[in-house]
């Protein structure tokens, strides 16, 4: 009977060996888990990411489509836009008493370098236009956002003036008594006005 003691004591530690390998075996599939769970979580994050930054990059397009079609006329649409940065203007409002005060900064907004050069060489008959256009203006225009976005318009057709633009919004009577069509604008340097600064007083 010696023997059988013995050959039980061999067969033990065969199961006790099955147990470690079952307990290793376990943990290295909870690691496996984890770890394909958390680059899971970590790839689907960035390609989250991916998408919304190729959304903001559509709807950056969209806007510069919007707001700048004269620059994607020239092909600009592959380089940035220059700006062209106005002295900051002080005018007096056309409110009753004329007490009323503005001062405004405005930035020009170009299609490319050789626009700029183009626009500068007019600037002093650019200033002088928006300073008279602001000077007919009140103080509750300018503070409006309406307001605000008409003098920008404005603004537009006088910086277009001395490249044979028209100050006067033109209009083309339409045939059979229907409401009158607006002519096809043609482009023009400036593409965009931007107020740096705007103080009414």
């Amino acid at each position: 009977m010696a023997t059988k003691p013995e050959e039980h004591e061999a067969e033990k530690p065969p199961v006790k060996s099955k147990k470690k390998l079952f307990i290793i075996i376990g943990a290295v599939l909870a690691l496996v888990l984890v770890g394909g769970g958390g680059a899971f979580f970590y790839i689907s994050k960035q390609k989250a990411a991916a998408e919304a930054a190729a959304l903001d990059a559509e709807e950056w397009d969209s806007a510069a489509a919007t707001h700048a079609p004269a620059a994607a006329a020239h092909g600009a649409a592959k380089t940035p836009p220059v700006y062209l940065p106005m002295d900051n203007m002080v005018v007096n409002l056309a409110d009753p008493g004329g007490e009323r005060v503005a001062q405004v900064g405005i930035t020009l907004e170009v299609v490319d370098s050789h626009a700029s050069d183009q626009v500068k060489a007019y600037l002093p008959t650019i200033r002088s236009s928006v300073l008279m256009l602001l000077s007919r203006k009140t103080s509750e225009e300018l503070l409006s956002a309406e307001g605000k976005q008409k003098l920008i318009q404005e603004i537009l057709r006088e910086t277009s003036v001395p490249f044979g633009g028209s100050a006067e919004v033109v209009e083309e009577p339409a045939a059979n008594n229907r409401k009158p069509k607006r002519k096809a604008a043609p482009t023009y340097p400036v593409t965009g006005v931007l107020f740096s600064s705007m103080i009414v007083q």
